[in-house]
């Protein structure tokens, strides 16, 4: 019979939701809910909460908002809960080894690739950015590196052509919440074994930043549409139109020729603007201060010109 940890939950992201309440619905005791203060955001900049302080009101889970678990009421908090594992999902604060050390059992992460390949802070983004067919989860006992400690369990997920940041995203993290409960039941019985990674093997991720969103019209189209699919939902792969930005969301590659950024082709079957390589076929977008719309709505509103410049 599995006994009951003790576990204290730390999440930010809306990935961190299905494994919230994976650990809520699973037989351990969840003692403490810790997420970030809330933050001005939106037009009126109201203070909201994130994604996880949503989720833990909504099941009345014990929920704490704090500015940082490094010290203060935050690390206090996680003290005064004495837990026996410390689960960590898309928190995005280095956890000092004082703070790992408050685990009874042990500190654990569950990062969105297969590690040792794509530690770090953009893990999703950087599979599509790579073009890669193949990404998924794994869980380890967090050390004080950057998603370098022993791993625990990994499963692998296939990325599908039409997968973006957020459908590929969303899908992981269901697929983690469910290895995450399987992970907290191994601890339980005494029968997790983590093994360490493979140093050699081990591949890095940065924090995208806004000179990633821009796409340069001389790249091949495939990188370009990687890039597309990088940045969707948001914030958007960007370029500029008649002087002001323009978002993409959805893109393909087709076949065209033509000077990099130069339209080609602006008819019932949308935008297409030629590359480094192939042509760009823009599906959804969004002008400036507009809605996200469809390519061929965006051909009839705006009637682009054919030579006309992108970039």
């Amino acid at each position: 019979m599995i006994r009951a940890l003790r576990i204290a939950f730390l999440g930010n992201d809306r990935w961190s939701v299905p494994s919230l309440r994976a650990i809520a619905d699973s037989g351990h005791e969840l003692v403490a809910v810790i997420t970030a203060a809330r933050r001005p955001a939106g037009r009126g900049n109201e203070l909201r909460p994130t994604p996880v302080a949503d989720a833990a009101a909504e099941a009345g889970l014990p929920l704490h908002e704090v500015e940082t678990v490094r010290s203060g009421p935050g690390a206090d908090t996680l003290a005064a809960n004495a837990p026996d594992l410390l689960i960590v999902v898309a928190y995005g604060e280095i956890l000092p080894q004082a703070v790992l050390d408050l685990a009874a059992i042990a500190p654990v992460n569950l990062h969105f690739s297969l590690l040792p390949e794509l530690r770090g802070a953009s893990p999703v983004q950087t599979a599509l950015l790579e073009g890669r067919d193949e990404t998924g989860v794994t869980t380890i006992v967090m050390d004080a590196g950057i998603d370098s400690g022993p791993m625990i369990l990994r499963r692998a997920e296939p990325i599908e052509p039409g997968d973006d940041a957020g459908s590929l995203g969303d899908r992981l993290a269901g697929i983690g919440a469910e290895i995450l409960v399987e992970t907290a039941d191994l601890f339980a019985e005494g029968a997790a074994e983590p093994r360490p990674q493979d140093e050699a093997a081990a591949t890095f991720t940065r924090r995208l930043g806004a000179d990633d969103r821009v796409l340069r019209w001389t790249e091949p189209a495939r990188d370009l549409v990687n890039r597309t699919r990088a940045m969707s939902p948001e914030p958007g792969a960007t370029t500029r139109f008649r002087g002001e930005d323009l978002k993409i969301f959805r893109a393909e590659a087709v076949p065209a020729t033509g000077a990099p950024g130069s339209i080609v082709e602006a008819s019932k079957e949308g935008l297409v603007v030629a590359t480094g390589e192939e042509g760009f076929r823009a599906i959804q977008l969004a002008p400036a201060g507009r809605r996200r719309m469809s390519s061929l709505d965006f051909v009839n509103g705006y009637r682009p010109v054919i030579g006309e410049s992108l970039g």
